[in-house]
Protein backbone atom coordinates (compact mmCIF):
# COMPACT_ATOMS: atom_id res chain seq x y z
CA UNK A 1 0.00 0.00 0.00
CA UNK A 2 1.58 3.23 -1.18
CA UNK A 3 0.87 6.10 1.21
CA UNK A 4 2.04 9.08 -0.87
CA UNK A 5 0.41 9.27 -4.31
CA UNK A 6 1.70 12.61 -5.63
CA UNK A 7 2.57 16.12 -4.48
CA UNK A 8 -0.03 18.84 -5.04
CA UNK A 9 1.46 21.73 -7.01
CA UNK A 10 -0.99 24.61 -7.17
CA UNK A 11 -0.62 28.32 -6.60
CA UNK A 12 -2.00 28.03 -3.07
CA UNK A 13 0.21 25.04 -2.19
CA UNK A 14 3.32 26.72 -3.59
CA UNK A 15 2.67 29.90 -1.59
CA UNK A 16 2.09 27.81 1.54
CA UNK A 17 5.39 25.98 1.02
CA UNK A 18 7.34 29.20 0.52
CA UNK A 19 5.86 31.15 3.42
CA UNK A 20 4.97 28.51 6.04
CA UNK A 21 7.21 25.56 5.08
CA UNK A 22 4.11 23.38 4.56
CA UNK A 23 3.93 20.94 1.65
CA UNK A 24 0.76 19.33 0.25
CA UNK A 25 0.42 15.74 -0.95
CA UNK A 26 -2.37 13.56 -2.27
CA UNK A 27 -2.34 10.46 -0.08
CA UNK A 28 -4.13 7.14 0.17
CA UNK A 29 -7.65 7.53 1.58
CA UNK A 30 -7.04 4.86 4.23
CA UNK A 31 -3.77 6.39 5.53
CA UNK A 32 -3.66 8.06 8.94
CA UNK A 33 -1.46 10.92 10.17
CA UNK A 34 1.21 8.69 11.71
CA UNK A 35 1.63 6.68 8.49
CA UNK A 36 1.78 9.88 6.41
CA UNK A 37 4.46 11.34 8.71
CA UNK A 38 6.61 8.19 8.45
CA UNK A 39 6.20 8.03 4.66
CA UNK A 40 7.26 11.67 4.12
CA UNK A 41 10.24 11.31 6.44
CA UNK A 42 11.36 8.12 4.66
CA UNK A 43 10.83 9.43 1.12
CA UNK A 44 12.41 12.87 1.48
CA UNK A 45 14.71 12.55 4.51
CA UNK A 46 13.20 15.44 6.48
CA UNK A 47 11.68 15.74 9.95
CA UNK A 48 7.95 16.46 10.08
CA UNK A 49 6.42 18.59 12.84
CA UNK A 50 2.72 18.50 12.02
CA UNK A 51 0.35 16.69 9.62
CA UNK A 52 -3.12 17.95 8.72
CA UNK A 53 -5.48 15.88 6.58
CA UNK A 54 -8.46 16.80 4.42
CA UNK A 55 -11.00 14.41 2.91
CA UNK A 56 -12.19 15.87 -0.41
CA UNK A 57 -15.65 14.75 -1.48
CA UNK A 58 -16.34 13.69 -5.07
CA UNK A 59 -17.88 16.19 -7.48
CA UNK A 60 -21.13 15.03 -9.04
CA UNK A 61 -22.00 16.11 -12.57
CA UNK A 62 -25.05 15.72 -14.77
CA UNK A 63 -24.92 15.94 -18.57
CA UNK A 64 -27.94 16.24 -20.82
CA UNK A 65 -27.28 14.38 -24.07
CA UNK A 66 -29.30 13.03 -27.01
CA UNK A 67 -29.54 9.62 -25.36
CA UNK A 68 -30.72 10.99 -22.02
CA UNK A 69 -29.30 12.20 -18.74
CA UNK A 70 -25.79 11.00 -17.90
CA UNK A 71 -24.72 11.03 -14.24
CA UNK A 72 -21.11 10.86 -13.15
CA UNK A 73 -18.73 11.73 -10.36
CA UNK A 74 -15.03 12.22 -9.72
CA UNK A 75 -13.06 10.15 -7.23
CA UNK A 76 -12.87 11.09 -3.57
CA UNK A 77 -9.29 11.91 -2.52
CA UNK A 78 -7.44 12.69 0.67
CA UNK A 79 -4.97 15.57 0.97
CA UNK A 80 -2.25 15.91 3.58
CA UNK A 81 -0.60 19.21 4.48
CA UNK A 82 2.76 18.47 6.08
CA UNK A 83 4.66 21.08 8.09
CA UNK A 84 8.40 20.53 8.23
CA UNK A 85 10.87 21.48 10.94
CA UNK A 86 12.54 24.89 10.79
CA UNK A 87 15.29 25.08 8.17
CA UNK A 88 14.26 21.97 6.23
CA UNK A 89 12.67 21.92 2.79
CA UNK A 90 11.60 19.55 0.01
CA UNK A 91 12.61 20.24 -3.59
CA UNK A 92 9.65 18.87 -5.55
CA UNK A 93 10.98 19.99 -8.94
CA UNK A 94 14.35 18.18 -8.94
CA UNK A 95 13.00 14.64 -9.64
CA UNK A 96 11.26 15.45 -12.93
Amino acid sequence: MSILIKPIITEKATTNSELNNCFSFQVNTKANKVEIKKAVEAAYGVSVEKVRTINVRPDRRTRYTKTGIQHGKTNAIKKAIVQLAEGETIDLYSNM
